[in-house]
């Protein structure tokens, strides 16, 4: 980069971050672009043009692409094109008979903004290949998963790259949260000097080529010595370059030349893996010497790199869940603890060894009014009013954790051996109190790649300019005043302690200051309901996920259902917990928990009784008790499989009191359990205990029979003219699917039945779904002509949607079967305007240019139904 104005002093390689890598307006050598506005006319084009198209960029400026190109390429290309959405990575394809005179292409079509740009290679550079590219990842991923530990993994990969791709060097370089990153992996030629555990500075990679990576995924550096191929014209009519964020072929920054040439690198190759949409790391390729992949090794590589993010992602994952399952049955336990004691704030002290083992740490201190207590390595107590004051600036009720304390708090200097790293938990708001973890100073050696602050300073045209640094010996720095890092188990372990402490220990805390003997009991059943109820919470959202799938057509439906669901939950737990509800219906306490947990089953459930209104000291008890029934009937009854169904009746009894009666049947075989859990109890206890009724479950083979009897005083007969009978799930799922179904179908393909006769699938599923959307009962695919004759022959079809070049024929043999069966039908072509209609079609049959609309697509279906004779 060049700078007139600063001193040396003040440059800083960071400036590189805001160079603009995606519109340099050249590409490399080996490729050749055509960017074209959306009704194809050239807009741009590369210098070098002229040696695949015969023509300069002075004749190609301007003119239509349909002039230069024959039809079968704009075919192919408009068939990509239809798979792409704005600014979304690239389609390709391989070994084009690009001008129909034997010389073989590869092409890759993305959009830029609003323009269609073409980039275009010479087919095969490699002699090698990579075969049938698909077997070639399936056995790579194979031998991948095959690997048992993470570095096994890592080694495999680059492994595999250098066999397949023939570079000299293969790194997986890794990033970590301070944007630096280390070389984990490397497979490499004999003689070559290793980088294996070298690390490279954040400043290696500038921000936005990082965006770069995430956007597109592989990028071919061929020659570093080349000179690139310029866009002519730079920039648009309204100035601006042409952005090639999604390019191939895009030319490289100078720096980042000049940086490979001081590495003595002659090309390089990189693929990205990116992780929850992250960039995770990347692989590096470096050759000695030029070196081209071909578009096809390279997509295929770009493939592999996607499978093994989807990999590593996996390992992780599996490796994060069970550190989180180990500190989860951790934090219960000292959860469970703290309950059961009721401790004061300062005696959270005498809990040091358990917080210890949850959060490891050398040393742990409460600062509880303004007092200090410490368990191991920790600041001197004369410290800890400094400390206290500086946590009190952070923000309010949020964890706070830093490995270098020294670096935000100037005084940690004087004991870094005690307290290094600091990780605070936030346990009252007014006066700040909090638990504090220390770790102690780890001094640690990093082997850099060079030294990453030496960077030249060289004079240019325009004054001092900041250059990468040309050594890359291994270079060791000494880093002081730095913990051990706190981890993301750390961190969410933490959180889940301030929560747990500030919403169960402490509200019982308080309440005990008032009244002692009442909140020992009171924590005691909650800590035990929180369990039971939490664990349940936990698999009835994973239930509702998976039971929502199968009953989702789009995404948008499922999301509308997952919704739906989680609110009709979050009622109930509403009922439950709520002191301050109002007399609610019997029937809509049951009707909410069987709503809300079983979901599309709810048509399996049948209730019937009259009006009654349950008084509010009863109406958690009952809802708690039927949620139950509920959750044990769908995971052990008449609910969890596809047949069983459940009736729930009750009435008023000769001696005034209300009868329940819960009766399953079709179900599996029922067998009494064989232990008794939390939730067993609370069927058969809570309304005996609370209410004073009676409870009686049996068993039956058949299914599970349950009477409830409610006593007079918890609930009355509602006789106001608006009270009916409670409305039946059943009937009230249909009523909402009918209206559902009646406002989501358009009119304009209702009930119509379609043939698609198309060859490209991905293409041939859009459409298909374009008319299903649009009210079409049924949709026929046929991917040639003989298996259209066949579906007409047999089939009742409304409208047909013929695509004009379907390979190796053409659709155009379908127009006089179609004609006698009086079946109207619009043509799809990737030709553009010149495609010529067979004499025998109508003169009002339409052709439809690809990409298309589903707006363009259906009102094009509309006219030719409407022009079918009657």
């Amino acid at each position: 980069m060049n700078f007139s104005g600063p001193s040396s002093d003040e440059l800083d390689l960071s400036n590189c971050d805001r160079e603009p890598i995606h519109i340099l307006g050249r590409i490399q050598t080996f490729g050749y672009l055509v960017a074209m506005s959306t009704d194809w006319i050239i807009q741009h084009i590369s210098a070098n043009i002229g040696e695949v198209f015969g023509r300069g960029p002075d004749d190609l400026l301007g003119a239509p692409l349909a002039e230069i190109l024959p039809s079968s390429a704009l075919h192919a290309i408009r068939g990509k094109l239809q798979l792409l959405s704005p600014n979304d990575g690239s389609e390709r394809v391989f070994g084009v008979d690009l001008f129909e005179d034997g010389r073989r292409f590869d092409i890759a079509i993305h959009m830029s903004d609003v323009s269609i740009v073409v980039e275009i290679e010479v087919s095969n550079v490699d002699a090698n290949g990579v075969g049938n590219p698909g077997s070639l990842i399936k056995s790579m991923i194979a031998r991948i998963q095959r690997c048992e530990t993470m570095d096994g993994v890592y080694r495999e990969c680059v492994r595999q790259l250098r066999a397949v791709t023939g570079f000299d060097r293969v790194m997986l370089y890794r990033f970590n949260d301070n944007g630096a990153g280390s070389v984990v992996a490397e497979a490499l030629n004999r003689g070559i000097e290793p980088f294996m555990g070298l690390s490279y500075p954040a400043t290696d990679i500038p921000r936005q080529a990082r965006r770069l990576y995430l956007k597109n995924r592989i990028r071919i550096i061929a020659d570093i010595n080349s000179q690139d191929v310029d866009i002519v014209p730079p920039t648009n009519p309204n100035g601006a370059p042409l952005d090639l964020s999604l390019s191939v072929t895009r030319a490289v920054s100078p720096i980042h030349v000049e940086y490979l040439k001081n590495m003595g690198v002659g090309a390089s190759f990189s693929i990205s893996i990116v992780i929850d949409d992250k960039l995770w790391g990347l692989f590096a390729l470096h050759h000695y010497a030029p070196r081209q992949l071909s578009m096809e090794t390279r997509s295929t590589m770009e493939l592999f790199g996607e499978m093994v993010s989807l990999v590593i992602e996996g390992r992780l994952a599996k490796e994060m869940r069970k550190v989180e399952e180990e500190a989860r049955d951790l934090h219960d336990r000292v959860v469970g603890r703290l309950v059961a004691t009721s401790p004061t704030m300062e005696e959270l002290v005498d809990f040091a060894d358990d917080f210890r083992e949850l959060i490891p740490c050398d040393g742990f201190a409460v600062w509880a009014k303004d007092v200090v207590r410490t368990v191991g390595r920790c600041p001197f107590p004369d410290d800890m009013p400094g400390i206290a004051r500086f946590l009190n600036r952070a923000a309010a009720s949020r964890v706070y954790a830093t490995e270098q304390l020294s670096a935000v708090y100037p005084k940690a200097q004087e004991f870094p051996d005690r307290a290094a790293g600091l990780l605070a938990i936030p346990i009252s708001r007014s006066p700040r109190d909090y638990l504090i973890f220390f770790r102690r100073e780890i001094i640690e050696t990093v082997t850099w790649a060079g030294r990453p602050d030496e960077k030249p300073v060289e004079y240019g045209p325009n004054g001092p300019r900041l250059t990468p640094r040309k050594s890359f010996e291994a270079w060791q720095e000494t880093v002081r005043d730095k913990s051990a890092p706190w981890s993301i188990s750390d961190l969410k372990a933490a959180e889940a302690l301030r929560v747990s402490i500030l919403e169960v220990l402490l509200r019982f805390n308080e309440e005990s200051e008032r009244q002692q003997q009442r909140a020992t009991q009171n924590q005691e059943l909650l800590i035990a309901e929180l369990n039971h109820r939490v664990r349940n919470i936990l698999s009835l959202m994973r239930a509702l996920v998976v039971q929502s799938r199968a009953g989702a057509k789009t995404a948008d439906e499922f999301a509308a259902i997952i919704g739906g669901r989680i609110q009709a939950l979050a009622r109930a737990h509403d009922q439950i917990t709520n002191d301050h509800y109002q007399p609610q219906s019997l029937g809509s306490i049951i009707q909410t928990e069987i709503e809300a947990y079983i979901g599309h089953k709810v048509s399996r459930v049948r209730l019937d009784g009259p009006p009654i209104l349950v008084e509010a000291r009863a109406f958690s008890t009952l809802a708690l008790v039927f949620h139950e029934m509920v959750t044990n009937s769908a995971k052990y009854g008449a609910l969890s499989d596809s047949r069983g169904r459940i009736e729930v009746s009750w009435r008023i009894d000769e001696n005034e009191c209300c009868e329940i009666l819960w009766r399953e049947s079709d179900g599996p075989p029922v067998q009494s359990p064989t232990r008794r859990g939390f939730g067993s109890t609370i069927i058969e206890r809570s309304i005996p205990h609370d209410l004073g009724g009676e409870v009686t479950v049996d068993y039956h083979l058949a299914g599970v029979r349950a009477r409830f009897l409610l006593p007079p005083q918890v609930f009355w007969l509602d006789e106001t003219p608006e009270a009916a009978a409670p409305e039946n799930p059943a009937k009230e799922s249909s009523q909402v699917n009918a209206m559902t179904a009646e406002i989501a179908a358009p009119m304009s393909l209702s009930g119509k039945s379609g043939l698609i006769v198309e060859d490209n699938m991905i293409i041939s599923l859009d459409a298909e779904q374009m008319l299903l959307d649009n009210g079409a009962a049924r949709v026929l695919t046929a991917t040639n002509v003989a298996e259209a004759r066949r579906i007409v022959e047999s089939e009742a079809v409304d409208v047909a949607l013929l695509d004009v070049n379907l390979g190796s024929e053409t659709s155009f043999a379908l127009v006089p079967l179609l004609d006698e069966k009086n079946i109207p039908f619009v043509f799809v072509t990737g030709y553009g305007e010149k495609v010529e209609l067979p004499q025998s079609a109508n003169d009002g049959v339409e052709a439809i240019k690809k990409p298309f609309a589903t707006d363009q697509l259906i009102a094009a279906l509309e006219r030719a139904l409407a022009r079918r004779p009657d």
